[in-house]
């Protein structure tokens, strides 16, 4: 039998086991909800965030249509005009 072996199985046990009860301890726990909190606190600013940026991007998206479809009328008009031109 290698007994280093045995003792650092037996070594990673008990740390394994303290390291367990360090992190279920009340101290512990204090942080773990307090990280959460700054965490969902987080989530709402970039909810927020997100939020302002769809606005943009949709009043940007329909300015964008109306700017094709005014173009696109005055293409007609020009093409029209282009058009009763070339009758005479």
């Amino acid at each position: 039998m290698n007994w280093g072996k045995v003792a650092v199985f037996a070594l990673g046990t008990l740390f394994g086991a303290e390291g367990i009860k360090a992190l279920s301890s009340r101290d512990a726990k204090k942080v773990y909800t307090h990280c959460t909190a700054a965490v969902l606190r987080c989530k709402d600013d970039v909810m927020a965030q997100v939020t302002t940026l769809q606005e943009n991007c949709t009043d940007i998206y329909e300015d964008a249509k109306a700017i094709n479809e005014e173009r696109e009328s005055k293409d007609k008009e020009a093409g029209s005009k282009t058009a009763s031109r070339k009758k005479k």
